[in-house]
């Protein structure tokens, strides 16, 4: 597992239209495509999950377990990749973050940043949480926009249209202190994005670092906002990005 553009110009003009649409407006063929990637995913998922960490320890015989779990897992994302690239080609939100998740895990870095990156911000413009996290460390050239902060501050009206589409996988989740393990990935609810998302806009923002942070506290108990508020900062210190740090 690999852990270790749409123009800004475009991306501003879908946030201009009213801010976010009270309804969702998905094409039906692309729901129809996405719906039929699901078992595949769900198939691909449950073998991926199996996949443990190799270490120094791990027998001969468990390596070979593992990879051909990873083989079995990867054959049935073929099916997924196909049904979601033309969901996406749509406008599916839920399929482009999903197949820009398949990159994140299967690709390199420079890969992820040409062909899931695109597909995490036409995602997060249509107002669906989860891609914000990808962005986060993988789209550092769309954090550095103004959009950046404009686009996470909409999520919290237009993330109740989405209910339906939860849980959703992540690489992780920042609020929560349990670490993934091998190829798994950890699922959220909608709360558990909307805390990330509060997470996210402290970062972003010092001036109202504070009234984020606390947000993110109230909702889910964010450990990772709780670790950053227990640890004193120097003067003029800042607190550590989550883009420095990897994923596991």
């Amino acid at each position: 597992m690999h852990l270790n553009r749409w123009s800004f110009t475009l991306l501003a003009c879908l946030l201009s239209q009213s801010g976010m649409a009270n309804t969702l407006q998905i094409d039906p063929r692309g729901e129809s495509l996405y719906q039929q990637a699901i078992p595949f995913l769900q198939q691909a998922d449950s073998k991926l999950e199996a996949v443990t960490a190799e270490t120094p320890t791990t027998s001969a015989e468990e390596k070979k377990r593992s990879l051909a779990l990873a083989e079995e897992g990867g054959m049935l994302l073929k099916p997924a990749f196909a049904l979601l690239e033309q969901a996406a080609a749509l406008d599916h939100p839920i399929a482009q973050y999903r197949l820009g998740l398949i990159y994140v895990m299967l690709s390199p870095s420079e890969v992820i940043t040409e062909k899931a990156c695109p597909l995490f911000e036409r995602s997060l413009a249509q107002g669906f949480a989860p891609p914000a996290l990808q962005i986060a460390y993988w789209c550092l050239a769309f954090t550095d926009t103004p959009q950046y902060e404009t686009t996470l501050l909409a999520l919290e009206t237009s993330m109740p249209l989405y209910e339906k589409y939860f849980p959703q996988p992540v690489v992780r989740l920042e609020c929560r202190p349990e670490e993934p393990v091998g190829f798994a990935m950890q699922w959220g609810g909608s709360r558990d994005y909307q805390a990330e998302i509060y997470r996210l806009l402290g970062e972003k923002n010092r001036a109202k670092r504070s009234e984020y942070y606390q947000k993110a506290l109230d909702i889910n108990d964010c450990y990772r906002v709780k670790r950053r508020m227990a640890r004193p900062l120097s003067s003029g210190a800042h607190p550590p990005s989550i883009t420095s740090t990897s994923p596991s």
